[in-house]
């Protein structure tokens, strides 16, 4: 069951920091049919943890069954970015029974902003279960969802030298062909942030992929990088 008062109070605390100007603004940006209350994220951020901190979540189960009702019922996005932040909450921080619930948020939400806010929630999966999530990011990478496709790219971000290259290398591989956006976007930005801790790594992938990486994934790869 839900936790009705953590729902109530989130979705009326949200409202009431509503800034129409910057919510039509935001939803043009992303150009969505989900309106935008205009609430700043750090703000949404904040309200999320506090309310769960002021009405704790009794079991997992209780904090899993709150995200997935906040998400479907969701009437601004905010409200999916509040859903969000509540899987941050340390009671299931490398809890195995979470991943169906970014898996339904990554395909259910189709949308940049919500993929990338659980990526680091399944890295830390990864680290926890790296045998099992193993398996399912590479399975995701040859998925026929462009976003589930940019999560199993994106999963790694900020592991620095806990990156599993092998695992990186394989789910980039697998999508190097893909001329989406998003997807070269992804590879640009899993091989720049390597780089910071393993710049030989990346400048040799990049060296032996150079004719398959798109101009932007090698662009954004090499950024911060002296060889160009």
């Amino acid at each position: 069951m839900a936790n009705e008062v953590v729902l109530t109070l989130i979705r009326s605390e949200l409202r009431a920091a509503a800034d129409p100007v910057r919510g039509a603004a935001a939803q043009a940006y992303m150009k969505s049919a989900t309106p935008s209350l205009g609430v700043r994220v750090p703000e949404v951020r904040r309200t999320a943890r506090a309310v769960a901190a002021a009405h704790p979540f009794e079991t997992a189960d209780e904090l899993r069954s709150t995200v997935l009702v906040l998400w479907r019922e969701a009437r601004y996005r905010e409200e999916r970015y509040a859903a969000i932040d509540l899987t941050g909450l340390r009671s299931v921080s490398g809890d195995l029974q979470m991943l169906p619930v970014y898996e339904e948020i990554i395909r259910t939400g189709s949308s940049w902003d919500y993929v990338d806010g659980v990526a680091h929630r399944i890295g830390a999966l990864l680290k926890a279960h790296r045998a099992e999530l193993t398996r399912v990011l590479l399975r995701w990478s040859a998925d026929l969802d462009i976003w589930i496709r940019r999560a199993s790219i994106t999963a790694q971000l900020g592991a620095k030298f806990q990156t599993d290259a092998g695992l990186l290398s394989a789910v980039i591989e697998a999508n190097m062909a893909d001329k989406e956006f998003f997807i070269r976007k992804a590879i640009g930005w899993a091989l720049r942030e390597y780089a910071k801790s393993n710049p030989a790594w990346v400048l040799e992938f990049v060296a032996r992929n150079g004719p398959y990486l798109s101009p932007l994934s090698r662009r954004e790869a090499l950024k911060n990088l002296e060889v160009r």
